[in-house]
């Protein structure tokens, strides 16, 4: 069963879910969580307080996925191509565990101002 989150950027509220893995439940502990991300072409990351290693690691991903970054204890949502993509696909820097995706257009992201904060929650 998945797991409902709110992530609020600003003005811009998205509805997502994580799913069961267990980086996703390990993510879920440490909620609700507030900082500023950083972006890497239409990805949004920032670095968690959260270490995992590689679970069920994908090479690329699609619009809207929420994954985890291990390198870097990041916590990342993919809204369009990174710097590496080659093609259509979505690249990320490398390898990511996959926990979740958000629930409608994760392209808003792309009108929201760098210094934004984000924050996710979970929601009962």
């Amino acid at each position: 069963m998945s797991h409902p989150i709110r992530i609020l950027l600003g003005e811009v509220e998205l509805e997502a879910e994580l799913n069961t893995s267990e980086t996703a439940e390990k993510i879920l502990q440490t909620l609700p969580v507030k900082s500023r991300f950083n972006s890497w072409g239409d990805e949004i990351y920032f670095q968690m307080d959260v270490a995992f290693g590689p679970e069920d690691p994908q090479e690329t991903v699609a619009v809207g996925d929420l994954a985890f970054w291990p390198p870097g204890k990041a916590f990342c949502i993919f809204y369009g191509q990174t710097p590496v993509s080659e093609g259509d696909e979505i690249r990320p820097a490398s390898p990511v565990n996959p926990i979740g995706r958000v629930l409608g257009d994760a392209t808003v992201i792309k009108g929201v101002p760098r210094d934004t904060e984000i924050v996710i929650e979970a929601v009962s």
